[in-house]
């Protein structure tokens, strides 16, 4: 049976003669389950959620400057509000808002952004949709410059998750947007002149609530948002005038939970190493990477350090990140290929400030779409990524030949208090041979050309050497404690001294109690 290709949206047309058919549907159905694919399969963490409403208000906040609503210089802001009763979360931001006429246009358009082309953070129409996985309703207000009402369009999250559940709602995307989503024109009450904010209501309770935690949402934020550097950061001032040559526009401030006290990058002076140890920037590293045509491609920072190892990630500085519109893209880990070993990138603080529009990241903004700019940028970022590599390798010869050294230091300190307690002269002897070898090893460390700096290492070496002579010196002009017995019982005590050293983990503390032993034994009234 020949089948009948036009009934099915089927025609013929011919190649070198021959009849060949192609493809002309009459319509396209767009499924609901793509829905599902741009909200809750979108992002990996729940709090990447708060980064994508983030990098729209900062959008918005950009346009209102252009506009003239705000001044060149002035820091745009972002309000976070929580509302645990009702488990909700408002976001609200400063920016020029969504005109009445647009907004509904605007906030149903999936992958159908205008900002695809220009300088705008995001461009493909989705970010939006992020909450819609992580709760019940999701509210859109805002309000325009001159508007006497407030826009409001609520999508019904249950209604959406039930309807894409449902093996009866045949509908495609659009019809399933009509069936969750509701708008209305509201009084503005209590509402700025202009505006935008998204509120999530009836959050879910994923991974320790972080979404209902503000110091959490906090600690995000202060990493992925374009929030600026603390003020008692020594650093910062010379940090941000770098980016705002090439970035124009201060950062965003964003108050959590009513805060007078905006979100500050979590860099500091001085940060936490472990152990109770803290570690300092000593300088910063500034560099320009060219792109392919001779423009800009990014502004690298790195913060030098003592590199004493792995930065905790309580700190929330480490690994050499990515930035596009001074947002981060992806984690910490995104760049530790480049490095010699993959855990340098974990010794490392830097950030790289992607600036040619055409290394673009990709749709969960966790990596970077692949093309021949992207992979210009990664080239040139391997010699600094060796450079910090090289100082994390010599950083780790350092501390082993100084604990080396730290060791033949205390060995010498017990070896010539050990000779000032009763021992045989052949003990004696060969306690200070071991001496004199742990001096000779703390010189030999202290002439190292990677010790070079450390001065006072050759000065200890010498002062432990002057101890030993001064306690051979003493032990021969000094009678021995056993002196008074006889010799038999003499070479018992030096014996039984002798094991007691060589059996104890501790030779001070086994010192010690050799000393206590000694004033007991010498003691007649209190017998042995």
């Amino acid at each position: 049976m020949k089948s009948d290709l036009t009934s099915i949206g089927m025609a013929h047309r011919k190649i070198s003669g021959r009849p060949v058919a192609t493809l002309a549907p009459e319509a396209i159905l767009v499924g609901k389950d793509v829905l599902e694919l741009l909200s809750s399969a979108m992002y990996v963490d729940p709090l990447s959620v708060y980064r994508e409403y983030v990098q729209n208000a900062a959008d918005a906040i950009d346009d209102a400057r252009r506009e003239g609503l705000l001044r060149a210089d002035e820091a745009g802001r972002v309000d976070f509000s929580f509302d645990s009763t009702a488990r909700s979360v408002r976001i609200r931001d400063n920016g020029t808002g969504i005109p009445c006429e647009d907004f509904v246009r605007v906030l149903t358009s999936i992958g159908g952004s205008s900002k695809r082309g220009t300088q705008a953070r995001g461009f493909r129409g989705v970010g939006r949709l992020a909450g819609l996985a992580y709760a019940q309703e999701l509210v859109f207000r805002s309000r325009a410059v001159g508007e006497t009402m407030v826009s409001e369009m609520r999508w019904d999250c249950r209604r959406l998750k039930s309807a894409m559940r449902a093996t009866d709602f045949s509908g495609g995307l659009e019809e399933l947007i009509r069936h969750v989503v509701t708008g209305s024109q509201i009084e503005p009450t209590d509402y700025p002149e202009r505006f935008f904010e998204v509120e999530l209501r009836g959050i879910v309770r994923l991974r320790s609530d972080k979404l209902m935690t503000p110091s959490a949402v906090e600690d995000f934020l202060s990493q992925v948002a374009p929030v600026p550097f603390a003020p008692e950061f020594g650093f910062g001032a010379e940090i941000s005038a770098a980016l705002q040559a090439v970035m124009p526009g201060p950062p965003l401030h964003i108050h959590i939970a009513g805060s007078d006290r905006p979100v500050y990058r979590p860099h500091r002076d001085t940060f936490d190493v472990g152990g109770g140890r803290l570690d300092r920037f000593e300088e910063v590293e500034i560099v320009h990477i060219p792109a392919m045509d001779g423009g800009r491609a990014a502004l690298v920072w790195v913060l030098h350090h003592g590199y004493e190892g792995a930065i905790p990630a309580s700190n929330l500085v480490k690994g050499l990140r990515l930035r596009v519109g001074n947002i981060q893209i992806g984690d910490t880990i995104l760049l530790e290929e480049l490095f010699a070993e993959p855990r340098f990138n974990s010794w490392s603080v830097g950030e790289v400030h992607v600036l040619d529009s055409r290394i673009v990241p990709n749709a969960r903004r966790d990596n970077f779409e692949q093309n021949a700019h992207w992979n210009n940028l990664v080239n040139q970022l391997g010699p600094i990524a060796r450079e910090i590599s090289r100082r994390c390798r010599s950083s780790s010869i350092r501390r082993n030949w100084l604990r080396r050294f730290e060791l033949a230091d205390a060995d010498v300190a017990q070896s010539v208090g050990a000779m000032s307690q009763p021992m045989s002269d052949t003990e004696r002897q060969a306690t200070a041979v071991r001496a004199d070898a742990a001096i000779k090893e703390m010189r030999r460390i202290a002439g190292m050309r990677v010790l070079v700096d450390q001065q006072n290492l050759l000065t200890l070496a010498d002062k432990r050497a002057e101890e030993l002579v001064e306690a051979r010196a003493a032990i021969a002009a000094a009678a021995s404690p056993l002196e008074a017995f006889p010799p038999h019982e003499r070479a018992v005590w030096e014996r039984c001294f002798g094991l007691i050293r060589e059996c104890s983990v501790n030779r001070v503390a086994a010192g010690k109690l050799i000393d206590r032993i000694v004033q007991r034994a010498a003691a007649p009234s209190q017998g042995v």
